[in-house]
């Protein structure tokens, strides 16, 4: 049985798209990833530039080839909405210059600051941290897998600030300085126990980041599963939890309250997270996933 053609109404939304097409048509066989694809084309912008809107709802029709354009909502007739969502950035690369600011500080002001050389626990805070933000880079780049391509290059400024300002030079100062708690004699009762809480926040996170990689077969795909393993039947994302209990490490050995400040803001933005994704599990799964009470911190969050 022959497709049948669908003439979709084309409307731009905020500032005009230069030759956005007033309507396109489509087989009814054909998938959200074509509409883009040929609204991108019509319009010579970038497809990551582009979102696309039902305009009887508002609802967001994600550019996906697994959603078929049937399954949206819109018909013959319909009309979208198309937004230029400006100069966009890689995910990907967005995490790598995140990362590399307190990477690169952290060394950097453990060679300038103490003076006239480092304590051991600031020699011990310098290397946690370079092991930490190592540990991400290495992520980004061989295990996370993104469902979006880019995001808008303004967001790139926004996000870096929370690690090369909060994460790199407030921890960084507060630390190596030579008046710092970290510049004085360890305490081996509070030391060695900082060290294993990061040890077991690190690998932890480790885990659960593989676990949530095996459930995406690459880049760019929407589909998700119900992740099982380490942590996983206790909060909704363990990855927050160990990340957390390592950020707990870092703050036990560095003694210093710009560790603790910046913890506090990470687990406050990361509960948030927990928080959506425990409310997206529920409406995507129903009954087959397990509702968790806590999404972060048992008991707590």
């Amino acid at each position: 049985m022959a497709s049948k053609i669908l003439t979709i109404s084309v409307r731009p939304r905020g500032k005009p798209i230069k030759k956005l097409p007033e309507e396109l048509s489509l087989p009814s066989t054909a998938t959200s990833f074509d509409l883009y694809t040929q609204l991108a084309a019509s319009s010579r912008t970038s497809i990551h530039r582009l979102r696309v809107t039902k305009g009887s709802d508002g609802t967001h029709i994600p550019n996906t080839a697994s959603l078929p354009i049937s399954e949206t909502g819109l018909r013959d007739g319909s009309t979208v909405y198309v937004k230029d969502l400006g100069p966009q950035i890689s995910w990907r690369l967005v995490y790598i210059l995140e990362y590399l600011g307190p990477l690169l500080i952290h060394p950097l002001l453990y060679v300038l600051l103490p003076s006239p050389s480092p304590s051991f626990l600031q020699t011990l805070s310098c290397a946690l941290m370079t092991l930490h933000f190592l540990k991400r880079e290495l992520e980004t780049l061989f295990v996370h897998r993104y469902s979006a391509a880019t995001m808008p290059r303004f967001n790139l400024f926004k996000n870096s600030a929370h690690y090369w300002l909060l994460a790199g030079l407030n921890i960084a100062i507060f630390t190596y300085r030579p008046s710092s708690p970290a510049a004085g004699p360890s305490n081996p009762y509070i030391t060695w126990p900082s060290v294993a809480s990061y040890v077991v926040g690190e690998l932890g996170n480790l885990n659960s980041h593989l676990v949530l990689r095996s459930l995406r077969s690459s880049d760019g795909s929407t589909e998700r599963g119900i992740p099982q393993g380490l942590g996983f039947g206790i909060v909704t994302c363990p990855n927050y939890m160990f990340e957390a209990l390592a950020w707990v490490g870092i703050a036990g050995v560095t003694w210093s309250w710009s560790s603790v400040l910046f913890a506090a803001v990470a687990v406050g933005q990361m509960g948030v997270w927990a928080g959506k994704r425990e409310g997206r599990y529920r409406r995507e799964f129903g009954g087959k996933y397990k509702k968790k009470r806590s999404v972060m911190l048992p008991g707590i969050w």
